[in-house]
């Protein structure tokens, strides 16, 4: 199967399609029936709050998605009645903005979901500041939109209820999918052809994702109490499969070899070649487990990989034997490496492959909650926050003027009957950071010039009122199934679908379209001149906070390698908190590095070095995690750590201790030695383990020390 093939399959049975469709069937069908009924206004109120809670149904546990949405639909409720009074004098619904925009931002600092409630609560006040209503009317207009949210929810919650561990089964394939893809790209590094710096940044742009997608699966899997207490074999098979996932990516990440080394000695061979299309076949094994998984079908394997293996070894072999001065134990440990990774993607396989597949593991003695983190909603966090200092309390500033400023421009320049959209744009398109904002704009504006030449297209030459029905409905179901993952795309059909829509409500499309798009440009110049000039927030100020979180995950994480090598057994639980804290800290780095370099250049800094500092961390953390041993095994092995490895590795934690000191002198001190050893017997001489060992050790010793080089450098 192609990989455009199977990425297609992965959007159709995926999360994102099943919300857009049941987003598009909740907020139509009130619409549908209240036309029949000749009540088409009162059906699109009701469709209005039935959008809107929907901002909120963000995936995650079903507890925390019901709470989310009913309290999304109270804050709904009182926004819609105050501004229905507060509509009627210009004066007070612009100090309403200014006030709502603020608050309302400030949520984000509980976390996405109570952001989604805010955006919820803003997209109720933006969409009712225009509506002609009485005050006789601001109370019906609020319950119908209770109504609408009302509707949605009880809609959601039904669908989870008739398949629970259909969103689990979905976050799982999609982590399985982004650990095949990261996959992909080490096969590259055995590639002659490829340039190993841009290896290495696609596969810390590809960490980036793959920590989504763990971290979205871990909250599904641990926070639901419907798969973690439940004690069928499908809720175990999902919880230990994406164990093993974790634990197979950490194989793949702590594979590490020479690669300049081997491609020099090895490239004219043309067995690199092969061994980078054996790795692809184990990916493409990998991709079709988790689209199974990720469709809800059993899986049973067509590709023969254990005759691959044995026709690579052969290949190896020939090599030995045509040139006996070139040795080919790298060869051979890399063959070695292959089948361990095999073994582990036959394990995940093993849960979905028809009814044999049975969970041979308990949840027992997991400790699945200290591999999650619980939102703290106490009114302190948010006080604490105003201040200065605070990037949420800033950004709320920010919007709080934007979102003004755009609600005195659509009254000072009346370009129509939908000037609201113009604080719409500026509520949406006002990010964070800087290069988020950027973004969100160029693809606000494109989609929007885009899709509305589409609309046109559609509404000149279909003149067909029943297919254009049909085209509005699939604009609708793309645009929602595209709107958090792809905004150009949603945006692009978003604009068809209001264009049609309106045309169905007798409104002129040429003059909707041109409004639109003047609003849409307004609206971005102001959010994009508010994201540059008011209070901004560049990532090269917030590379320091990630630099040293992620140099604290490597030295908690090299002690943990440290107490095995003294002989003291880590415990597995331990061992793994620290790993996932490596990966999730290595993720933020990049995906803030990534977003500095899309900034403006004066505001950049030290981009090299940070970019050198990225992946010195990525091959520390490999080289550590290869040290533990075989994941998936009861407990990090131990090993034999001979006298001599004792000064690397307390030189390595030595270095480790002092960045994270120049990164944060307010930093708690880390132990940074090596545990006592116990007496051991005099050695006549190291072993070539010993040997092999030692050598390990030093270059984690290099890179440590490298680190705390490169460390200087980002802070000169």
């Amino acid at each position: 199967m192609g990989k455009n093939t199977r990425s297609i399959q992965y959007f159709f049975f995926g999360q994102d399609f099943a919300d857009g469709l049941r987003i598009t069937l909740v907020v139509l069908v009130p619409a549908l029936l209240a036309s029949y009924f000749g009540q088409l206004e009162t059906g699109l109120t009701v469709a209005l709050g039935a959008l809107c809670v929907s901002i909120t149904d963000l995936p995650g546990p079903v507890l925390h998605k019901r709470n989310g949405m009913l309290y999304g639909l109270l804050c709904m409720v009182v926004v819609a009645l105050i501004t229905g009074f507060a509509r009627l004098h210009n004066a007070v619904m612009g100090v309403e903005v200014m006030a709502f925009s603020f608050l309302f931002t400030l949520f984000t600092v509980y976390g996405t979901r109570a952001g989604a409630v805010g955006s919820a609560a803003l997209l109720v006040m933006i969409l009712t500041m225009d509506l002609p209503l009485t005050p006789a009317q601001v109370l019906l207009h609020a319950a119908l939109v209770a109504a609408g949210g009302l509707w949605y929810i009880l809609t959601s919650v039904l669908f989870f209820r008739v398949q629970p561990y259909r969103p689990a089964q979905r976050a799982l394939g999609e982590c399985i999918h982004a650990v095949a893809a990261f996959l992909r790209i080490k096969a590259e590094f055995y590639q002659v052809s490829t340039d190993l710096a841009a290896d290495y940044r696609r596969v810390v742009a590809q960490q980036i994702v793959v920590n989504e997608k763990q971290d979205a699966a871990r909250q599904l899997l641990f926070k639901s109490r419907e798969i973690v207490k439940d004690s069928t074999s499908k809720s175990r098979a999902l919880v230990l499969a994406f164990v093993d996932v974790v634990d197979l990516y950490e194989y793949i990440t702590a594979t590490y070899y020479d690669y300049t080394a081997i491609r020099e000695r090895f490239g004219p061979t043309g067995i690199l070649e092969e061994v980078a299309a054996l790795i692809k076949l184990l990916a493409e094994e990998l991709d079709a487990i988790g689209l199974a998984i990720h469709a809800g079908r059993p899986y049973t394997s067509t590709l023969d990989v254990n005759g691959e293996l044995e026709r690579l070894k052969r290949r190896i072999d020939a090599v030995a034997e045509n040139d006996k001065d070139q040795p080919t134990l790298v060869l051979k440990k890399i063959l070695v490496n292959i089948r361990s990774l095999q073994q582990q993607v036959q394990r995940v396989m093993h849960y979905f492959s028809g009814p044999g597949g049975k969970p041979r593991r308990t949840l027992e003695n997991l400790e699945l909650g200290r591999f999650v983190s619980s939102e703290d909603y106490r009114l302190e966090v948010l006080t604490d926050n105003l201040t200065r200092r605070s990037n949420v309390f800033r950004h709320a500033l920010r919007m709080a003027v934007a979102c003004t400023l755009g609600f005195v421009v659509a009254k000072l320049m009346p370009l129509g009957h939908h000037s609201y959209w113009i604080v719409m744009t500026v509520a949406f398109m006002l990010k964070p950071g800087f290069s988020l904002t950027k973004q969100r704009n160029y693809e606000r504006v494109a989609g929007t010039l885009a899709g509305g030449a589409v609309g046109v297209l559609i509404l000149r030459f279909v003149p067909n009122a029943t297919v254009q029905f049909g085209f509005m409905l699939c604009c609708m179901l793309a645009s929602y199934s595209a709107q958090r993952r792809y905004y150009f795309v949603s945006v692009f059909f978003m604009t068809p679908f209001i264009l049609i829509l309106f045309s169905f409500l007798g409104i002129g499309y040429l003059n909707l379209l041109e409004e639109r798009v003047i609003d849409t440009l307004l609206g971005c110049t102001i959010a994009f001149s508010a994201g540059y000039l008011l209070f901004p927030t560049w990532e090269a100020t917030q590379l320091r906070v990630h630099m040293r979180e992620v140099v604290k995950a490597n030295l908690r994480y090299l002690q943990q390698l440290a107490a095995g090598l003294a002989g003291q057994r880590p415990a597995l639980t331990d061992y793994k908190v620290a790993r996932k804290d490596v990966y999730v800290s290595s993720a933020n780095l990049s995906a803030a590095f990534q977003r500095m370099l899309s900034e403006p250049e004066s505001k950049r800094r030290q981009s090299e070095a940070v970019q050198q500092f990225v992946v010195l961390n990525h091959i520390l953390s490999a080289n550590i995690a290869a040290l533990m041993g075989a994941p998936g095994a009861d407990a990090p092995g131990p090993l034999r750590l001979p006298p001599e490895g004792v000064r690397p590795v307390n030189q390595a934690l030595a270095a480790l201790a002092e960045s994270l000191q120049k990164l944060d002198e307010a930093a708690a001190p880390l132990p940074d030695k090596v545990p006592a050893l116990p007496a051991q017997p005099a050695a006549p001489g190291p072993t070539p383990d010993d040997q092999l060992l030692l050598e390990q050790l030093a270059f984690l010793q290099k890179v440590s020390t490298d680190i705390r080089k490169v460390t200087d450098q980002v802070l000169a």
